[in-house]
């Protein structure tokens, strides 16, 4: 099993990586394909596109801007290659367009008020987070149609791949791999033989399948990302959009801090920098999925309390990446990320599984503790729901992620003051996580259908 540390976290926009990210490059590679039809079909005349959104995407997608992101796609835009522009001035300029461009001069019809469905009936089979486009000549014959899923993290899949794939992952051979781990038991088990940590393994994995020089440019990359978003959103202020009139105050709260440093405590610092990326995701900016857009700030917030409050230096963000990105791969593998399949425990709780295995091994543990941290991390997660109020990633979203920060340093703080030994094996806690995500109601499945998002009235 192998999903590279470079492709577990994904320079982006917020506010969703499944409902943001994921229907975005839908959307790119489904404009792809249309050109190469469209070329092939010089005479036809009145094309005209149309994408229908299911499942929790047709429940939560105007919440989570999936309406814009499936026309910035369709326009040839990518989340990275719109993480430093105005998103609310080209989401405008776009969306009365009324046309596609395709090539030679050609254009599909494409009005987002008429082309871009909210089908809340029932949603594919494969996953909750679907997506359909179809393109069709004047008389309305489908010329060419792709099924996508957007599986958590920014991932996607046609509905081709994703029946031939698991988790639902598209596998690399393990042989492909010199230590192919795809469970936390494999994974120590080769520590053990090989006499590596899991970062040394996870970096020798990466080296099979990219240069050194690739490989350190795009950690610089990743880390330089998440600090940028913690440091902009610190020192940003107003009201988050969506209309619940949330005010950012991760600004606030640092001012705070910084008036009274001796009076701050760790759980200030790590609340403080994880809401500050969080109000990014939500006011659509740039964002690291890690592993996705609604727990974007629990490991940034780690990462970053690492090296300005311990004195960690690169070498020893390159370890917590590498590290993180080793068990947030096996949960990935095991379970899932996404919240639309198994709720706030599947983002939130693997973000702080991730940012516990990477602070774990950056102070000095030892493979069997990393792994006991991140189980530490995921248990505490078990069974929380995802039902965020209106749609948005804001409310429980931002403050949630403040915890999930918290408990992951204090998973590892406890998994390093111990041996490696204990009864719950990560394993056991991810099948316990995919287990209580099946059966848990799709209500609290990022469906705003239950839990705080139904408790909460407008006044």
């Amino acid at each position: 099993m192998f999903i590279s540390v470079l492709d577990l976290f994904k320079i982006g926009i917020g506010p969703s990586s499944s409902h943001t990210f994921g229907p975005m490059m839908a959307a790119h590679d489904f404009l792809g394909r249309a050109r190469v039809v469209a070329g092939e079909r010089d005479g036809v005349e009145g094309l005209r596109l149309v994408c229908t959104l299911k499942g929790s995407l047709a429940y939560t997608g105007r919440g989570h801007a999936t309406d814009r992101a499936v026309v910035l796609g369709l326009h040839g835009h990518t989340p990275a290659s719109l993480a430093d522009q105005d998103i609310e001035t080209l989401w405008r300029a776009t969306c009365t367009r009324g046309e596609v461009a395709l090539n030679a001069g050609r254009a599909a019809a494409f009005d987002p008020a008429r082309d871009l469905i909210f089908d809340q009936g029932e949603p594919f089979q494969e996953h909750p987070n679907g997506l359909r486009f179809e393109l069709m000549d004047g008389a309305g014959t489908v010329l060419l149609a792709e099924t996508y899923f957007s599986i958590g993290g920014g991932f996607i899949c046609t509905q081709e791949e994703i029946a031939g794939i698991r988790a639902p992952l598209a596998m690399v051979p393990a042989d492909a791999c010199p230590h192919p781990f795809d469970s936390a038991a494999a994974m120590l088990a080769m520590a053990a033989r090989s006499g590596l940590s899991i970062a040394a393994m996870k970096e020798a994995n990466e080296l099979r399948f990219r240069s050194r020089t690739a490989l350190e440019e795009g950690l610089e990359a990743i880390w330089q990302a998440m600090r940028r978003c913690v440091e902009s959103g610190l020192s940003a202020e107003g009201e988050l959009p969506g209309g619940l009139h949330v005010r950012r105050r991760a600004r606030h709260l640092h001012a705070q801090l910084l008036a009274e440093p001796d009076a701050a405590s760790v759980n200030d610092w790590l609340s403080v920098y994880a809401m500050a990326v969080n109000e990014e995701n939500a006011a659509g900016h740039l964002v690291v999925t890690a592993p996705t857009n609604g727990a974007a700030g629990v490991i940034p917030a780690v990462l970053y309390h690492l090296v300005m409050h311990e004195g960690g230096g690169w070498k020893d963000v390159r370890t917590f990446l590498l590290t993180a990105a080793a068990v947030g791969g096996i949960i990935k593998h095991r379970s899932s990320i996404s919240g639309a399949e198994v709720g706030c425990q599947g983002e939130v709780g693997s973000a702080a599984a991730m940012a516990a295995a990477g602070r774990c091994a950056v102070r000095g543990g030892t493979p069997a503790q990393v792994e006991h941290a991140a189980e530490i991390a995921l248990e505490h997660h078990l069974g929380m729901t995802c039902d965020p109020v209106r749609g948005l990633v804001q409310v429980p979203c931002i403050e949630r992620n403040a915890f999930g920060a918290i408990k992951a340093y204090a998973a590892a703080s406890l998994a390093l003051r111990g041996m490696g030994e204990h009864v719950m094996t990560l394993d056991a806690c991810i099948a316990a996580m995919k287990q209580t995500g099946l059966e848990m109601s799709h209500k609290f499945k990022e469906t705003a259908l239950g839990g705080l998002a139904v408790a909460w009235t407008e006044c």
